[in-house]
């Protein structure tokens, strides 16, 4: 029995999609999915709708990597409105709370230092966090709240930018897994008169470089330019990926020998020199380095094989 042919291309890489206001995460990597003709796509941390910014989306053997992008610190711009709290933590929740905006410059600098550095941070209900199996936003809209624990997170840099009647503009640089609406509604209760976030802009991804974004109507514009000129759409769309190992750039690289490989690929230990003691690592194969996927060094010094990518025929 043949296999079943496969649906889209078998192309690999990662898009640096700068997401605009009023799409969903989703919404936006299934377009991506389309102009590409991927077989394979996901994307690595959602940004709320009324986020932009970047949003790296796997396609192909990328995805097998995202999650070490998951894993990965975040910029933001963000600008809070003062004086309101809304039951979302941002502008498209329902105000549930209205004070006067009433504190001092130098509570407002005592108020943002207490955020920076190692904290604990309990989720926002409206967030993709699970509870038996759910997502915590399927309870928060059903007006159901749930326990949540604190979790520890870090603000490596808290930058105060405006303040300017009842918005203030800050820009954050922060650990995989913070919630920076709540940081904004944690700090307008630390201010007494509630906040909410009413812009977001995720400036930058680990270290993935800013001026490789790129929007959907450059994608499309592309396309179509593509088809006009009788062109595969492929000449012009794929060199604006970025490698599919890049995800996981910030770990140390094994290369390995042409012969040692071979057993690699089959999912056998190797030893190699040159390898770190410990932890996990990009490998590659022979001089010219091509990347096989993620392996770990085990108790024997060894590097044994975690996630590999698969060779797909021309």
């Amino acid at each position: 029995m043949s296999r079943p042919r496969r649906r889209g291309r078998d192309i690999h890489g990662v898009l640096l999609l700068d997401k605009p206001q009023g799409l969903s995460s989703n919404d936006a990597l299934q377009k991506v999915k389309r102009i590409y003709n991927a077989n394979r796509a996901g994307h690595t941390g959602a940004l709320d709708p009324l986020a932009t910014g970047m949003l790296p989306i796997c396609l192909g053997e990328a995805t097998k990597f995202s999650q070490y992008l998951l894993d990965s610190d975040k910029r933001y711009r963000v600008i809070a409105r003062l004086g309101q709290r809304t039951d979302t933590s941002d502008a498209d929740g329902n105000v549930v709370e209205v004070r006067p905006v009433t504190f001092s410059d130098e509570q407002l600098a005592s108020a943002l230092e207490s955020f920076r550095g190692d904290t604990m941070q309990v989720p926002t209900m409206f967030s993709a966090l699970k509870y038996q199996g759910k997502p915590l936003y399927e309870y928060a809209r059903q007006g159901i709240e749930v326990p949540r624990e604190p979790r520890p997170i870090t603000v490596y840099e808290l930058l105060f930018i405006r303040h300017e009647g009842d918005e203030l503009e800050l820009e954050v640089h922060c650990s995989k897994g913070t919630y920076i609406r709540t940081i904004i509604d944690d700090l307008g209760e630390k201010l007494g008169c509630g906040a909410h976030v009413i812009f977001l802009r995720r400036l930058a991804v680990s270290k993935y470089p800013i001026d490789r974004m790129v929007t959907l109507e450059q994608l499309t514009s592309l396309a179509e330019q593509a088809e006009a000129q009788g062109t595969p759409a492929s000449e012009l769309l794929d060199p604006l990926l970025m490698p599919m190992d890049s995800p996981a750039a910030d770990y140390p690289v094994v290369n390995i020998p042409l012969t040692s490989a071979v057993y690699f690929k089959n999912g056998n230990p190797v030893r190699t020199a040159g390898a770190p003691q410990e932890g996990l690592v990009r490998v590659t194969e022979g001089e010219e380095g091509k990347f096989l996927g993620m392996g770990e060094i085990d108790d024997e010094g060894r590097v044994a094989p975690r996630r590999l990518v698969v060779e797909y025929p021309a």
